[in-house]
This record gives structure tokens, sequence and C-alpha cells, in this order.
């Protein structure tokens, strides 16, 4: 059997060549029957789908993978699984590399791409802690997403919550209850605090 497997790192993530349907499309075009998909960091090594069909090929069976960065972020751990899934008899396809074997020479061209995968992965981590270390000195930085709503609307809603329950507010506004509850929470404290 003829098994592809895709990989994001975010639900937002659509490079070109690397968004979740981009990569289905040429594995189907590839011939997979079944296509595995993840949207998990490339750094964590448990990524749900991915162990799933690792347990699953057996010999015989052919892995497809768009790009070697969607397989493994870590020279060590994408080796080990590589090397692992040869010697079980399943063949494994890269599409912008081909199919791997254990040979001397292969064995080195897989190490050096994993290699650049990873160091493209701490290039990009570093980068983002560069960035964090940066808007952090900014006096409005808030770590974490950004609030869906503004302060105004918040205050809003709140004012209307005097008339009006709170499905009829989240109606009316689109802001959750829970997030209307934890708003009036944190005015209360403020009140308490002064």
């Amino acid at each position: 059997m003829k098994y592809g497997y895709a990989r994001v790192s975010t639900y937002g993530q659509a490079t070109k060549g690397n968004s979740i349907e981009e990569q289905v499309k040429k594995l189907k075009e590839e011939g997979c029957q079944k296509v595995f998909e993840d949207i998990f960091t490339g750094t964590k090594a448990d990524r749900p789908k991915f162990q799933e069909l690792l347990s699953l090929l057996k010999e015989g069976d052919t892995l497809v993978v768009t790009k070697i960065d969607r397989f493994a972020r870590s020279t060590i751990e994408g080796s080990e699984i590589v090397k692992e899934l040869l010697e079980r008899g399943v063949i494994v396809n890269i599409l912008n590399l081909g199919r791997l074997d254990n040979k001397p020479q292969n064995k080195q061209i897989r190490t050096m791409f994993f290699a650049f995968a990873e160091f493209e992965k701490d290039l990009i981590v570093e980068r983002t802690q560069e960035g964090k270390a940066i808007a952090r000195q900014r006096d409005d930085f808030k770590e974490g997403r950004p609030n869906k709503f503004t302060k105004k609307q918040i205050a809003h809603a709140l004012g209307l919550l005097e008339e009006h329950s709170y499905k009829e507010v989240e109606n009316m506004t689109g802001i959750s209850k829970s997030t209307l509850i934890r708003a009036k929470n944190r005015e209360k404290a403020k009140v308490v605090v002064k």
C-alpha cells in the first residue's frame, strides 16, 4: 500500500507548496491511496497521525512525503526513522529527494538534508525569540494571542448586560458569555483594589 504524509505547523500556514491541500494534492498525484495529515510543529516527535502511520507501515508498503522538512526537522530523529523503516522493508520516497535507501551515498545525502532542515528550524526559533525579545521592550506588549475584541467593544457589551441577558448580549455582539464573565470579574477586581 502507498501511504502519504502531509504536515503543517499551524492552521494558518499556507506557504506556496506547503499548505496541507497542496501537499495532499501532490501525494494523491503520486498515487497514495491513504494520506495522513498533521497540524503539528516539526519540532515535536509526538505527532499523532505520523505515529499512527508509522505503526501501520509494513514490509512492501511505501511512505511518500512531499519534502524532507515535512518528515522531520531533526537530523537524528529523521535518520533513525528512515533507517528503521528501510530495515522493516518499507520504501521511503521524499518527492524533493527521491527514493531513499541505505547505500552509503544516500545515507550521507539524507543526513545532510535533515541537517539543513534542522538548521532551518533552529533559525526560525532564533528569529522568533529575537522578535519576541524586541516586542517585550514595548510598553503595550502582551504575551499570547491578541484580543479578539477591543476594550470599547467589551465595555459596550458589559453596558448591555444591565438590561439584557448574557445570551442576548452574546447574540447582539458576538462576544461569548465566558468572555463577558471574565471581563465583568476583572472590572469587579479593579473596584475592590481601589
